[in-house]
């Protein structure tokens, strides 16, 4: 008996033939690539945060802290929509590269 996520595999496959293709060693590169300097920007990002976060916190400006919170949160999610952006940009032009 099949489990629910190979099932879910199965139908993904099925509806995007891309999904399927077994990628070589240039392109998990290049997608392992993409995700190291995603996330360098994340902890980069996250690091210089922080370090306000911690600043507002020591000078008791609540305020300031959930602002910076919420920027946190929004910088991350912004970051890891881009990495997304770019590794689809990596797949479509592997695609593309093998017609």
């Amino acid at each position: 008996m099949k489990s629910a996520y190979e099932l879910a595999m199965e139908r993904l496959a099925k509806s995007d033939p891309r999904a399927s293709v077994p990628l070589n060693a240039e392109q998990k590169t290049r997608l392992a690539e993409i995700d190291r300097v995603y996330k360098g920007k994340i902890a980069e990002r996250e690091i210089f945060l922080r370090k306000q976060l911690d600043e507002m916190l020591s000078d008791q400006k609540f305020e300031e802290v959930e602002k910076i919170r919420k920027q946190l949160g929004s910088e991350r999610t912004r970051l890891e929509e881009e990495r997304e952006e770019e590794k689809e940009k990596a797949r479509k032009g592997f695609s593309s590269a093998k017609k």
